[in-house]
């Protein structure tokens, strides 16, 4: 009698990754859809050769979303969504990988590979002038607002100029790359009358001013490495006379007369003269027509 016996396969055995452990570290700039984890990294092998189902989670708050595998039996991971380092800066994704569709009423057995996610950040913004306003919900822009000086007119200062609301200053937002900015004026220096030291953004006169013209400077940060990442700044120089004396009022004292049960706005008038109104006034010998 011969008998033939066939050995049927039983799954006993879970989906095994070869590394259960990965590291990546991904820019913030990469282009969406771009691979990152390259399918053969992250496929598992089973040993009773049963189909594998991939899943993929995201167990950081706030960070899914933005990694996905290109299909249900294929592990490749890839960028679903632009990266932003101010978000986060890193996430753990969890791939699972089984033999059986996660729909499936039959028993399955299940591999693990942990993921972890470094995002580098690039260099990404332009430099920022201090002090500046950053947009509600938007971490690439910052808004500052235009400086503004004065200098006396036929007069040659040889300290940096003050300005309001403080010196030209600019830095580099991506701030773990926080590359050197240098200065340059680009526009409104009629006759060369300023300079600004590249290093430090001080503004210095090279000659005197001999009309009461204002000028308006466009101010220059560019970084060093980055040529393309530059901002332009507005700085408003007025100029004026020189202002010796202070200001007097005409009389020491002023003396005026209120009546009873008159309305909120209504004049004060002079004492004495109750149908003048009173009126303070001051004078300045630098400016005798102001």
């Amino acid at each position: 009698l011969e008998i033939l016996v066939t050995v049927l396969n039983e799954n006993d055995n879970s989906p095994v990754f070869a590394e259960p452990n990965l590291t990546k570290d991904v820019p913030e700039d990469t282009k969406v859809d771009t691979a990152i984890v390259a399918r053969e990294e992250v496929s598992a092998t089973d040993a009773d050769l049963d189909t594998i189902y991939y899943e993929l989670i995201t167990t950081v708050q706030d960070t899914d979303g933005y990694f996905a595998i290109r299909g249900v039996n294929n592990p490749e991971i890839y960028l679903q969504k632009a990266l932003d380092y101010d978000k986060f800066n890193s996430t753990t994704l969890l791939l699972y990988a089984r033999d059986r569709p996660v729909t499936s009423s039959d028993p399955a057995n299940t591999g693990t590979a942990t993921i972890t996610i470094t995002i580098q950040q690039s260099d990404t913004r332009a430099p920022w002038f201090l002090p500046c306003t950053r947009l509600h919900g938007d971490s690439s822009v910052c808004i500052s607002s235009p400086y503004s000086g004065r200098v006396n007119i036929s007069e040659m200062s040889t300290d940096p100029l003050l300005l309001e609301p403080g010196p030209i200053y600019a830095v580099d937002p991506d701030y773990t790359i926080r590359d050197r900015i240098v200065y340059s004026i680009v526009g409104g220096n009629t006759d060369e009358v300023f300079s600004v030291d590249a290093d430090t953004g001080n503004l210095t006169m090279n000659k005197i001013v001999t009309s009461p013209d204002s000028f308006l400077l466009q101010v220059m940060a560019t970084q060093v490495n980055n040529i393309r990442k530059y901002s332009v700044a507005t700085v408003e120089i007025k100029v004026i006379n020189k202002s010796n004396f202070p200001p007097y009022f005409e009389k020491g004292v002023y003396n005026g007369t209120v009546f009873v049960g008159l309305p909120q706005r209504s004049f004060v008038y002079q004492a004495g003269d109750p149908s003048t109104p009173l009126v303070i006034t001051a004078m300045d010998q630098d400016f005798p027509d102001v």
